[in-house]
């Protein structure tokens, strides 16, 4: 269920982030966000593949 709640956040977070009208410290911050998810998720995948990933 967790990866469900994960999931819509995310669009919560691209709305953020690119948002026409947000102020440009949200948008710096929902941005450096999505940057640390998508890092947390590619180190996460590294265990899983066999050529070692990071």
């Amino acid at each position: 269920m967790a990866h469900l709640q994960s999931s819509t956040r995310i669009p919560v977070l691209w709305a953020a982030a690119y948002g026409p009208h947000r102020p440009r410290t949200v948008r710096l911050l929902a941005r450096s966000l999505l940057r640390v998810r998508a890092f947390a998720h590619d180190l996460a995948l590294a265990d899983h593949v066999p050529s070692g990933g990071y």
